[in-house]
């Protein structure tokens, strides 16, 4: 049987090496691509997100982030959700690109749900059509820094 005291030390060092360490989602709900283009760029060797501890994942249960590009369809919409919700916390949402933003090219389109922040709350805003992997290595530390309970 363990002590609370004890519980609470392994709590606060899991805590500690996932805001040191986070494994990102990426979703796709749908577009031109061109985002989901500049976020592998970011995984290769000439960008190396690896240094700074970030690592791609399937799986939503043992992501911390979640990079959401494209317009959210109707189609997608309730995916989307089920994907969120089975994140464990904390957990941090980043928008990459125009479209989740404010559907870019995709304005006006009949299945476009609407922006992402009516359907999941984001964190970070990583602007762009599409954005440079720059940005979205910056906006994935930040999103670093909200899971670490460094920003609020």
């Amino acid at each position: 049987m363990t002590s609370g005291k004890s519980l609470g030390l392994k709590q606060k060092f899991i805590n500690h090496c996932r805001k040191k360490s986070v494994w990102v989602l990426p979703f796709n709900s749908g577009g031109c691509n061109g985002c989901a283009i500049e976020l592998l760029t970011c995984v290769s060797p000439r960008s190396d997100v690896e240094r700074f501890g970030i690592l791609v994942k399937g799986s939503p249960r043992h992501a911390d982030v979640l990079v959401v590009d494209g317009p959210v369809t109707t189609k997608l919409k309730d995916r989307l959700l089920r994907i969120y919700q089975q994140m464990p916390e904390p957990k941090a949402v980043v928008a990459l690109g125009s479209c989740p933003a404010s559907k870019g090219i995709f304005d006006g389109c009949y299945d476009v749900a609407g922006p992402l922040d009516k359907i999941i709350p984001v964190d970070v805003w990583v602007p762009g059509c599409p954005p440079r992997p720059e940005a979205i290595i910056h906006g994935i530390i930040k999103a670093m820094g909200k899971i670490g309970g460094l920003e609020r």
